[in-house]
């Protein structure tokens, strides 16, 4: 078993979200040096509890574990955006949207809604919900 270092990311996101999912499979990390490891939100791993005590709602944006501190939402996008490199359309897009704290802080919330509203027409559960 190998250990956790300090660089390695920690993306937690909807698992049952397939814009969610694609988006993490879709972001090209690793190029960068740093290990990735993707979370499902709705799973029992210890993250996920840590991430509930720190009252970070994960129906309201994804959460980013790097360096030991946590990022949400828009903040988490911007972090991911920064970190990635461009070598993929996919990447340059995003990083072109979310490297601006401000434009990711004014679209991250439009993103979320999307999230609900497709869940909701897919007769998926938010978070959390029974």
């Amino acid at each position: 078993m190998t250990r956790d270092s300090d660089d390695d990311v920690w993306v937690i996101y909807d698992g049952e979200c397939p814009l969610c999912s694609r988006y993490v499979l879709l972001y090209q990390l690793r190029e960068q040096g740093q290990r990735v490891h993707l979370i499902d939100a709705r799973s029992e791993h210890p993250i996920v509890g840590d991430i509930r005590a720190r009252d970070l709602d994960l129906n309201e944006g994804m959460v980013v574990r790097w360096h030991d501190r946590y990022y949400h939402g828009a903040e988490a996008m911007h972090l991911l955006a920064t970190l990635a490199g461009e070598t993929t359309l996919f990447n340059r897009v995003n990083r072109l949207l979310f490297s601006r704290p401000r434009l990711a802080r004014a679209v991250y919330p439009t993103l979320v809604r999307g999230r609900k509203l497709l869940l909701g027409l897919l007769g998926r559960k938010l978070i959390g919900e029974s």
